[in-house]
């Protein structure tokens, strides 16, 4: 299917989300699609951190942790981000990092999972979660991470598997895991369920509580638009909240924080796996961010989401076709998240090429030209824009000049 500027322009004067673009800080000149590695600015976010340093620190001083209800902030924008995944809003705290937070879930289940050693995850997951797993596992007695492969993992579970871990969207591939099937496998096996959510939440729908999963993480800088490095979150199914305890016992998590008292004792509920302090200005940018979603619905993000996929993946085809870009993100919507990946031998010096030409997408070794698709702000004109010059830049070869080739520590 042909697809004209005019088309696109069509389908952004139809887009119900259309109205939400103007609450980023956009520059201009940019297309924008690496917001599913960091999400852009809200507007909204910069006077609320305006509101925070002077006003809410810099006058109420340390009353605010009451008055201004810092002390509740982890389980108040919680229970907002509950509302994008499917869970009770008891369920949900944000606090620390998502790699934290998987080890705490991990060692939290493993400890009652009675013997049961096997903690079952795929190869290629995202390095953190292999890492962090394996971090852990190292402090069981006689614990183990065992891969397999996607298509492998059901006939994998066992009565030696404690927990499955893993990523719901591939954070290369982009291709989706079927969650309410293999929690159920899972369960059916005796084994609890542990999903990380990084590259669903706030780009699709979720719904732990109707696919009957145990524990969740998330990640609140890419879709939640939360700012760089924002804090992370995590799920605790509320029949399993009372059972589990965090190996990092922090004062937080106590269930008396300020009685100081020598001995632990886990807070109740899903609060006991809070830790340190806060850190209160990221936590109230994250929420900022997450404010945006209060007002639509994840199924009109979805939608939408599914649009820029068609759209990007057409216009690829009649654009850039000979020119060697292999897409290995799935058209089937039910089967993926919200970025759309190709595979290219010069796939890094083609993503500084884009850069220079104000298309900033990502590139993830050894070959993967990756876009995000983050329809909160992301237009079709944007699309087919950025395909445009995608195909200029193959058809001139300018990506193969030297100033291309090396390859920054940070990308």
């Amino acid at each position: 299917m042909t697809h004209s500027l005019d088309d696109a322009r069509a389908l952004d004067a139809a887009d119900p989300l259309a109205g939400l673009r103007d609450a980023f800080s956009l520059p201009d000149g940019v297309i924008y699609l690496d917001g599913n590695s960091l999400g852009a600015l809200p507007k909204a976010t910069v006077a609320a951190q305006r509101d925070a340093v002077e006003r809410q620190w810099g006058a109420d001083l340390i009353r605010s942790w009451n008055a201004n209800d810092w002390i509740g902030a982890p389980q108040r924008i919680g229970a907002k981000i509950a509302a994008l995944i499917g869970a009770r809003p008891h369920e949900v705290i944000v606090t620390d990092s998502v790699s934290v937070n998987l080890f705490k879930l991990i060692v939290a289940a493993a400890r009652i999972q009675k013997d049961r050693a096997q903690i079952l995850t795929e190869p290629g997951n995202f390095p953190t979660d292999l890492y962090t797993a394996g971090g852990a596992a190292d402090i069981l007695p006689d614990h183990a991470v065992h891969t397999e492969q996607a298509g492998d993992l059901v006939d994998a579970l066992g009565p030696d598997t404690a927990l499955m871990m893993l990523t719901h969207v591939h954070y290369k591939t982009g291709a989706r895991h079927d969650m309410a099937l293999l929690t159920e496998e899972a369960h059916e096996a005796g084994a609890l369920a542990l999903w990380d959510l990084s590259h669903s939440v706030g780009a699709i729908p979720v719904d732990l509580n109707g696919c009957e999963v145990d524990l969740a993480v998330g990640c609140g800088y890419k879709y939640l638009n939360g700012g760089p490095g924002a804090p992370a979150f995590l799920y605790v199914h509320e029949d399993l909240q009372e059972q589990l305890r965090s190996p990092l016992a922090g004062w937080m998590g106590h269930e008396a924080p300020f009685a100081f008292r020598d001995d632990y004792a886990p807070a109740p509920g899903v609060t006991r796996f809070l830790c340190g302090t806060p850190p209160i200005l990221s936590l109230l940018a994250l929420e900022s961010g997450v404010d945006l979603f209060a007002a639509i619905d994840m199924e009109s993000v979805a939608a939408k989401s599914a649009a820029l996929f068609d759209l990007f993946a057409d216009r690829v085809e009649e654009r850039c076709a000979g020119h060697g870009l292999e897409r290995i993100t799935t058209r089937n919507a039910a089967h993926r998240g919200s970025h759309i990946s190709y595979r290219h031998p010069d796939g890094w010096p083609i993503s500084q090429a884009l850069i220079e030409r104000g298309v900033i997408g990502d590139f993830r070794a050894p070959d993967i030209l990756r876009f995000g698709l983050t329809p909160l702000y992301l237009r079709f004109e944007d699309v087919w824009q950025a395909v445009e010059i995608l195909g200029d830049i193959l058809d001139s070869g300018v990506w193969r000049e030297d100033r291309f080739a090396e390859k920054a520590a940070v990308t």
